[in-house]
Order: structure tokens, then sequence, then C-alpha cells
């Protein structure tokens, strides 16, 4: 008589690398990002912030 072995069938293989692609798309959004607003922010920061210039009198006379 033949032996017969019954190997149960492969559970699902559900990692189709989807994961790899949805982290790399994670970190590309995350580098845009940071070169955008972070990398300016940080260059600007240094040269001491925004210089506004307020004149000390200001001629409001209409009747000139």
């Amino acid at each position: 008589m033949a032996t017969v072995v019954n190997n149960p069938t492969p559970a699902r293989d559900t990692d189709s690398g989807m994961g790899f692609f949805v982290g790399l798309l994670v970190v590309i959004i995350l580098a845009v990002l940071f070169f955008v607003y972070a990398l300016p922010a940080l260059r600007n920061s240094g040269s001491g912030g925004t210089n506004l210039n307020v004149p000390d009198r200001i001629n409001v006379d209409v009747n000139q």
C-alpha cells in the first residue's frame, strides 16, 4: 500500500512587497517636506529673523 502524505495547503501569501513601496513613498514625502519647509527655515534662523523698518513719524496730512 502506498503512503499518502497530506500536507496542508500553505497559508495565503500576503507579502506582495506593498509595505516596502508604501514606506518608500512616506520617506520620499518626508524628504520633500523637509527640503521645502525645514531647510529654508533653518537657513533663515541664523540671519536674525525678519527685519522691519518702521519710520518714527508718518505724515498723514491730507491737505498738501
